[in-house]
């Protein structure tokens, strides 16, 4: 079965760019002009990924994402911004978009992402396992199940978009080395940013907000100055 790709631009030159290059690539493509439709098809059709971009009518990119993550629809988005967006590219990141490209790109990219994006985040199966009989990984009171794609803090499921997750299993599977931001870009981003690391630090971000008790105090995932970021438990 093809996957499913939704592909939401108004400007309709791009939009069937987008959907010939993608069907040549192997993809069931769905698009939409607009915002409101957008949303509407992401809820109906449950898509394998979301190309999104910002500026839309009836409702911009950043309110279709929100509205997203706030269904608890964690369906993975690559949004497109404009060059000098930069504001609306970390604000992106932060409602919870895993990946983003600045126009103009080529079509070929475009793919390349969808397909990176797709391929790191295929941990569910068909046929789910119980938590008891998986492998898993703790740390304090961390623990994560990586066939299940399921993460606890103090008993409790957390949340997580696929790319908070991987980065999570990738951290804790390195647990007490010191990765530095291009190290993480290529595990889990799995193509060169060009030195652009603030997808890592928002992503860390977000990771710190729903395992510590203070952010700024982290107990797990602390900063090394210079360096980058380690994973350790409490002492």
């Amino acid at each position: 079965m093809r996957e499913k790709i939704l592909v939401i631009e108004d400007e309709e030159s791009i939009n069937t760019l987008l959907q010939f290059n993608l069907e040549q690539a192997g993809f069931e493509v769905i698009t939409a002009m607009d915002g409101v439709t957008g949303l509407e098809l992401a809820r109906e059709e449950q898509p394998d990924l979301i190309v999104l971009d910002l500026m839309l009518p009836e409702m911009d990119g950043l309110d279709v994402c929100k509205n997203l993550r706030q269904s608890q629809l964690l369906i993975p988005i690559l949004m497109l911004t404009a060059k000098d967006d930069e504001f609306d590219k970390v604000l992106g990141l932060e409602l919870g978009a895993d990946d983003y490209l600045t126009k103009p790109f080529s079509p070929r990219e475009v793919v390349a992402r969808v397909k990176a994006i797709l391929r790191r985040s295929q941990y569910v199966t068909s046929q789910t396992p119980q938590p008891d009989d998986l492998e898993s990984l703790k740390v304090g009171e961390l623990k994560v199940y990586p066939d299940n794609y399921e993460a606890f803090f103090e008993g409790e499921l957390l949340e997580l978009t696929p790319k908070e997750f991987e980065l999570l299993v990738y951290l804790i599977k390195n647990r007490g080395r010191v990765l530095s931001r291009e190290q993480l870009l290529n595990a889990i981003w799995d193509y060169d940013f060009v030195g652009d690391t603030r997808i890592v630090d928002v992503h860390i971000s977000h990771l710190r907000e729903k395992i510590e008790q203070n952010t700024r105090k982290p107990i797990y995932i602390k900063t090394i100055r210079g360096l980058g970021y380690k994973l350790d438990g409490p002492q």
